[in-house]
């Protein structure tokens, strides 16, 4: 097999399209999110604790450094609401998959190899066929 050809095979199986589909849906859900938290949930909360907005927050450490731990607080709190969402959703998708009915497929009888049916045949032409004595013929 090429290069080319072992490349196809592992970009399109399945696996692979499903981690693409995942991760593309995973960063649109992140800028969300994001969105969510920069401009619904944190201004209220700046308010609530005296109009302190996280972005901003900064401890000088000496000459030019500076130990911005605001956007820390803004990241973990993005990542409790992201966590917090991801929970709710996936409660509400199991809690739906529970309520409805399984429906269970048919079970249809697995069909018998030739191997066994042979075996089958024998089997009853020894039921029907008298025993064979253990005495020797005089």
């Amino acid at each position: 097999m090429t290069l080319l050809q072992e490349f196809k095979t592992f970009a399109l199986r399945g696996n692979a399209i499903d981690l693409a589909i995942g991760v593309v849906i995973g960063a649109a859900f992140n800028n969300v999110v994001t969105s969510l938290v920069n401009n619904i949930i944190m201004p209220p909360v700046g308010l609530l604790m005296g109009g302190i907005d996280f972005t901003h927050l900064a401890l000088p450490l000496g000459g030019k450094s500076i130990l911005t731990y605001g956007l820390f607080v803004q990241a973990l709190i993005n990542f409790l609401i992201v966590a917090i969402a991801l929970f709710v959703i996936i409660r509400f998708l199991n809690r739906i998959s529970h309520a409805l009915p399984h429906q269970q497929p048919a079970a249809t009888p697995a069909k018998k190899s030739d191997e066994l049916l042979v075996l089958e045949d024998i089997r009853s032409i020894l039921a029907k066929e008298p025993a064979v004595s253990d005495k020797t013929v005089e």
